[in-house]
């Protein structure tokens, strides 16, 4: 194995967080957020010191992540899952639905991981770090204490024993995902209107859901669905009302 080999991962993992989280950033809070003001959920603005303590976080949990992926991998560990090199190994049709799959398996598991950090004892001491982003901004995606990120990280191993995954289908899955966590993280909501009168505004999160558990500190736990919060009635009660508002600010 060269050392490219494991550095590369590093680097496109950074990469992606700087691209992906900076681009948001730079239309709606640097270049355009008079454009996108009607969208902003909550009407205030996060401090600079905000934006370098999420970034300066997030970077740490990239690396933490990478480095748990790497360790499964690219050792003996591999051999007691189901990650396979080659996309021919199963059919293609098995990389959207695999990463469909992986989508609700991560939802799930971070659900109750997430609540259990809501307990008093782990809170403080754990999750306040992300909760600091009162006011989330795209920056805010990866922002974990150091604990909280190789807890999330864990999910990997997961996910590559429940499942088969391709090289391939793992890097569009966190393609995926962290695209999803930046929304859910990018303080302004930007779905379009059909989507409130559609099947998927009820199992989808928005980014109001989870702005509204950054503002209020408990109830819309998931990650990506409604699903959980739904099941275990933890879902913000109102929710649906605010949302419902900030569209009516956006289509009046």
């Amino acid at each position: 194995m060269s050392v490219i080999e494991y550095i590369l991962p590093f680097i496109t993992n950074l990469l992606r967080y700087f691209i992906f989280a900076g681009l948001p950033f730079l239309i709606f809070y640097v270049f355009f957020p008079n454009t996108y003001a009607k969208s902003k959920i909550q009407l205030y603005s996060a401090k600079k010191n905000d934006f370098v303590r999420e970034i300066l976080h997030s970077v740490q949990t990239t690396l933490i992540l990478v480095t748990v992926a790497l360790l499964i991998i690219k050792s003996p560990l591999k051999t007691y899952t189901q990650f396979h090199n080659t996309i021919s190994d199963y059919s293609l049709w098995w990389i959207p639905l695999g990463i469909i799959i992986s989508l609700l398996l991560q939802d799930t598991y971070f659900y109750w991981v997430h609540r259990t950090l809501h307990h008093p004892k782990l809170y403080h001491r754990i999750h306040l770090t992300h909760h600091k982003s009162t006011n989330p901004s795209p920056w805010a995606s990866y922002s974990f204490h150091v604990f909280e990120a190789i807890i999330e990280s864990l999910f990997v191993i997961v996910l590559l024993v429940l499942i088969p995954m391709s090289k391939i289908s793992l890097i569009l899955f966190t393609f995926c995902a962290f695209s999803i966590n930046v929304y859910g993280h990018l303080g302004y909501e930007i779905a379009p209107k059909w989507f409130r009168t559609s099947f998927l505004f009820e199992i989808l999160n928005s980014s109001v859901h989870h702005n509204m558990h950054h503002s209020k500190f408990k109830g819309n736990y998931g990650l990506y669905f409604r699903i959980w919060d739904r099941i275990m009635k933890t879902e913000n009660p109102d929710y649906v009302k605010t949302y419902d508002e900030i569209q009516k600010r956006r289509f009046p």
